[in-house]
């Protein structure tokens, strides 16, 4: 246990420094190409580099995703340049003493038997090796990964968005997956550059050499007086003995480079998927087994070592099968058990209700299939980050599903489960819509755009230019399906927004304005309190973007009254700015039809002595005549192209307003507070009980 901690506290210590310990060692690394080395240092940091080499190598073979060792580009770089100061040193000390350490003189003297011409032909075959054979195709296959991710990218994030869109995956999982693909396009690029590194070893290996065989031999020769053979054979041979040792490292890293960027689909570590893959099959190497038998029988061949492998084959073989068979054995018998006994199902999961669902028939699948070139997906994402800019409310996940029960190119949009609007498209066509502009009308099947109610045609593709030349609006069945959901989310955006929803604003709020939140949240309101504010504002689309802004009207009024209308009414004069912004014309002003005193007195006088939120108490007829001035106003207004907008006073404003919206949804019902000051407002009529 004692030793544990120790060690524990030592790896704790070592990964606490890794920083200076990797800077330190690299500054090393760059000044032994300028310092010189002692023999016994050069002995130690030969052995290290070989150590480090194997590591690496055994590294890369039990990594399952090349994720796991992102640090290899990098790691390469510094392995290269390691090695090259190596040989720096090791080069310094040859030609200046003839000696370079046990290491060299062993691998000069042992490997190669003292003969440097052997010693010469080895190292030739290993940079061979090396360059020709795993460093090409190690730099070629990461070429090709690289592009390869690189253009796979897009096709990735889109997959990501339509699962995020589906609710298969939350925005966390998604953020990962999406830093996942980018540090992998960033890994395959960076082997790509990599690769070179080891190909330029290869060729400074060879370089450096040569340059010390001819080195050693005009130093013997001049400075030592040696005759031509014993200085070639006094350097040469402990030039080959510093090249073997250099190169053999070099390999085993060439050797791991090929391994890392090989294994783009791997499943589990390199010796688990070479012994499942490779005899996953008994009849290739009892085949293989039969073959080594008849080339033992060959006349000339030894037959030693090829029945001695074939009889290992066919015994490797008979054991595979054998174990092939207590496999099927054991499938069988399990589906002939009988069944264990049924747990209690889990029935939470089936009252997990959707906020927002849109469910497409069979026939408009391909809309939102993305490898037939459907954009469905997409342009759902569009329509959150459109509402969230709009209307400052954040959407959830809108989850897309196709309904067999749906006819094949019909469409429904669901809140909570309930559904709320459905439409049809038709799929091959083009809706066309007369903004009133249209000088030669075009044959279409006749329809009623779903968003609007607006009179249509569904034309064929190849009427498309015509239509557009004629003047028609024309669109394509997404974007009616699209900007149905829109219209959809718009008028029911009160709905969707729900208490967690609230917080999660108020929380955002908090992160940069915490006096506002802390004045309000819990002292004078509760969550529930804001989010009927917040739902009364959404309800007449009144956007909430700026909640800070509604908060702090909230704040200043809600010590001298409770009732959520009354502080709605503030939020909205507060709001005044962006009220008149969304509603006034292309010349900055504000067309209004103000409401006669006499029905301001009517309404004011029914809510005298009212709890809050009851509604006014008026009589049914005068309730009638209200909305029939009402309707003469708008009129009057849409006929002299207007956007029919009622002006009244505070107080009034919300009881008139629930008067009017369940005939007239659309008429806009503003109150004097909510004019901003420099807001130039020009009224065009009056809403009077008396006709005349």
């Amino acid at each position: 246990m004692a030793v544990g901690r120790v060690q524990g506290v030592s790896m704790d210590r070592l990964s606490k420094h890794s920083d200076v310990l990797v800077a330190v060692a690299v500054v090393v690394i760059l000044v032994m190409m300028i310092v010189p080395v002692p023999t016994f240092v050069l002995d130690v940091l030969l052995t290290f580099n070989i150590t480090f080499s194997l590591v690496v190598l055994l590294v890369t073979m039990y990594t399952r995703d090349a994720l796991d060792f992102s640090s290899f580009p990098s790691l390469l770089l510094v392995a290269t340049l390691f090695r090259l100061a190596l040989n720096v040193s090791s080069t310094r000390l040859i030609l200046l003493h003839g000696y370079a350490g046990k290491v060299i003189e062993a691998f000069g003297n042992f490997v190669v038997g003292g003969n440097y011409v052997v010693g010469m032909v080895v190292f030739i075959i290993l940079v061979v090796i090396q360059f020709v054979v795993i460093t090409n195709g190690a730099g070629r296959v990461a070429e090709v990964a690289a592009r390869f991710t690189l253009d796979a990218m897009p096709g990735k994030q889109m997959s990501i968005d339509a699962d995020l869109n589906a609710g298969l995956i939350d925005e966390h999982t998604a953020r990962a997956r999406r830093r996942a693909i980018e540090l992998e396009a960033d890994f395959y690029g960076a082997m790509d550059g990599a690769s070179k590194f080891v190909r330029g070893d290869a060729i400074a290996g060879i370089i450096i050499t040569l340059v010390n065989i001819l080195g050693g031999i005009i130093i013997g020769m001049v400075q030592l007086r040696m005759p031509v053979m014993q200085a070639l054979q006094t350097f040469a041979l402990l030039t080959v003995g510093d090249g073997l040792v250099s190169q053999i490292p070099a390999l085993l890293i060439s050797t791991a480079t090929g391994i890392i960027v090989t294994r783009a689909a791997a499943q589990s570590n390199f010796g688990q998927e070479v012994t499942t893959q490779l005899l996953a099959q008994p009849r290739a190497v009892a085949i293989a087994a039969g073959m080594l038998v008849l080339f033992g029988l060959v006349p000339g061949l030894p037959k030693v070592p090829f029945f001695l492998i074939a009889a290992a084959a066919g015994a490797l073989s008979y054991a595979m099968t054998g174990a092939e068979r207590a496999r099927a054995k054991a499938e069988e018998e399990a589906e002939k058990a009988p069944p264990a006994p049924k747990q209690p199902e889990n029935v939470m999961s089936l009252l997990a209700v959707d906020p927002l669902e849109l469910e497409i028939g069979y026939g408009l699948v391909p809309l939102a299939d993305e490898s037939e070139g459907g954009n469905l997906l997409e342009r759902v994402t569009m329509v959150r980050r459109q509402v969230a800019v709009d209307l400052g409310l954040v959407l959830p996940h809108i989850r897309i599903r196709d309904n067999i029960q749906l006819r094949p190119s019909g469409y429904a949009i669901k809140i909570r489960g309930v559904e709320v609007a459905r439409g049809e498209v038709m799929m091959g066509y083009y809706l066309a819509m007369n903004p009133g502009i249209v000088v030669e009308p075009v044959p279409g099947i006749e329809t009623t755009e779903p968003a609007f109610g607006l009179p249509a045609l569904w034309i064929p593709e190849q009427d498309r230019e015509r239509a557009e030349m004629a003047g028609y609006t024309v669109v394509d069945p997404t974007s009616v399906i699209v900007t149905h959901l829109t219209e959809v989310i718009r008028r029911h955006a009160a709905e969707i927004l729900s208490r967690q929803d609230t917080a999660n604003l108020i929380d955002n709020v908090k992160k940069t304005e915490p006096a506002v939140v802390e004045e309000l949240i819990p002292n004078l309101m509760t969550v529930g309190e804001v989010q009927k504010v917040l739902q009364n504002l959404l309800r007449e689309g009144v956007p909430i973007r700026n909640v800070a802004t509604i908060l702090e009207a909230l704040g200043d009024h809600a010590r001298e009254t409770r009732d959520v209308d009354v502080l709605t009414e503030h939020a909205r004069a507060a709001l005044a700015r962006v009220i008149c912004r969304q509603y006034r014309n292309a010349d900055g002003e504000l067309v209004v039809s103000t409401v006669d005193p006499e029905i301001e007195e009517e309404i004011a006088r029914s809510i005298e002595g009212r709890g809050a939120g009851e509604a006014p108490a008026l009589e049914p007829g005068l309730v009638q005549s209200i909305v029939r001035a009402v309707s003469r106003a708008v009129e009057g207004m849409a006929s002299e192209g207007y956007q029919p907008i009622l002006l009244t006073r505070p107080e009034v404003r919300p009881y008139l307003r629930r008067i009017v919206e369940r005939v007239l949804p659309d008429v806009v019902v503003l109150s004097y507070n909510e004019i901003a000051r420099d807001q130039k407002v020009r009224s065009v009529g009056t809403v009077r009980l008396n006709e005349n």
